[in-house]
């Protein structure tokens, strides 16, 4: 569209369901490869991926074109399909319902791009539970602790 010019940085966060620790370094770089294809093949710009064992943070520049729950839609549900089908993991591969969604300007980029990259050694001194909430009181979320996270015996 003419005379339409957007900045959209986005960093989502979305765990492996029930926070499961299964994202293995064996897989790991295939799952962001793929990951970097349904973003790039939609148009989006790769900043920044990377995971822990129990989540993957992605840094994107969006695409207007397309709306937030529709790329986190394809990116969950295609990675878990093919994480499936490639036969990573023991029993089915699922990514937890929801995600989290941050923008940030472009000042931010470098930093953001920083700690996603540095998230392995970040993990050794914090949860992922209490980076996520600690993301969300950043940001100014309001939230109800008891749908941030489902554990095996929430089911």
């Amino acid at each position: 569209m003419p005379n339409t010019y957007t900045q959209l940085y986005i960093h989502f966060v979305f765990a492996v369901k029930y926070r499961m620790a299964i994202i293995r370094p064996e897989w790991e770089d295939d799952l962001h490869r793929y990951i970097t294809g349904i973003v790039q093949n939609n148009g989006h710009k790769l900043l920044a991926i990377n995971s822990a064992t129990d989540h993957t943070h992605l840094f994107i520049g969006l695409n207007p074109k397309q709306s937030i729950s529709e790329i986190m839609r394809l990116v969950k549900g295609d990675s878990s399909e093919m994480v499936n089908k490639q036969g990573f993991t023991k029993r089915k591969f699922q990514w937890q319902e929801g995600y989290g969604a941050f923008s940030n300007s472009k000042s931010q980029i470098d930093s953001v791009a920083k700690y996603i990259l540095a998230q392995k050694e970040h993990h050794q001194k914090k949860t992922f539970k209490d980076e996520y909430v600690d993301m969300l009181k950043k940001h100014g979320i309001e939230y109800d602790e008891r749908y941030i996270f489902h554990d095996l015996l929430d089911d």
